[in-house]
């Protein structure tokens, strides 16, 4: 998934940002498949991966051992192996601070 962030002052419009699934996918450059878990980790230094637009990170090999999986055919295999396990966290992680205040006020 990604998000467009909101424009900056300078009037450019900024780049999408990237989280869940779409930010895995950035790191899988390196990784030959099929690749057991601890291939992906070593082969991708087991990033912190945003699993939300707010920021709020999960480490790879924690979001792989939520996975049933120990081993993957693919890219697509992985991708859709943890796209569960991401979508879980986004939605057990609630509202974050700020998103729950601009709800609070009235418009």
């Amino acid at each position: 998934m990604a998000a467009r962030p909101p424009m900056t002052d300078d009037g450019e419009e900024p780049d999408a940002v990237a989280f869940g699934i779409a930010a895995v996918d950035e790191h899988l450059g390196s990784v030959d498949w099929p690749a057991t878990a601890a291939e992906i980790v070593a082969a991708t230094d087991d990033p912190e991966v945003p699993y939300e637009a707010s920021g709020r990170t999960l480490a790879l090999s924690t979001a792989l051992d939520e996975t049933d999986s120990d081993e993957f055919e693919s890219r697509r295999d992985l991708l859709d192996a943890l796209h569960p396990v991401f979508e879980e966290h986004r939605q057990s992680a609630g509202p974050g601070l700020i998103a729950w205040i601009r709800n609070a006020l009235p418009v």
